[in-house]
């Protein structure tokens, strides 16, 4: 399924990694980061993570949540959280229903090798429950986080 900016966002309610729902209706009248990534404790994905865990003060200057979500169950999610001091909530996709709905799960292509599995991508939802922007692959990990900021900052201008 294909996000596009202006259209709403679909609604979710996924377990945390405390084991409590969360829905995305939850946080209306805040902006949403969606991030979703492929594993928990892998290199990139640790980058990414980590580079949300250092801008969340500016996150949250933005009035902006900042939610992950992969595959993994909320035990290794703990795990990441602790490990990396993650201040913000990791959600369990196991069934990878939400991640398809998002268009973060299918075809892509690692190392010349296509098969399927969780695509790095992101979408921001506005205070209003539309999409503001997606991306739709997120090609370096590490930098990822930045262009978020980047791109929240430019529309609080």
């Amino acid at each position: 399924m294909a996000i596009e900016a202006g259209e709403t966002a679909p609604a979710f309610t996924l377990n945390d990694q405390d084991g409590n729902r969360v829905a995305l209706k939850n946080f209306r009248g805040r902006t949403v980061v969606i991030f979703f990534y492929p594993k928990d404790n892998t290199p990139g994905c640790t980058k990414e993570a980590c580079g949300f865990r250092d801008n969340i003060r500016k996150f949250d200057a933005l009035d902006t949540v900042i939610l992950g979500v992969s595959p993994d169950a909320a035990d290794s999610h703990v795990r990441f959280i602790d490990k990396f001091r993650l201040p913000f909530t990791l959600l369990s996709d196991p069934d990878r229903k939400v991640m398809e709905q998002y268009g973060a799960w299918g075809e892509k292509v690692l190392y010349g090798v296509k098969r399927v599995g969780v695509i790095r991508s992101t979408t921001i939802v506005g205070p209003d429950g539309k999409v503001l922007k997606h991306w739709k692959r997120v090609p370096k990990a590490a930098d990822h986080p930045n262009k978020v900021l980047e791109f929240l900052e430019s529309q609080s201008t």
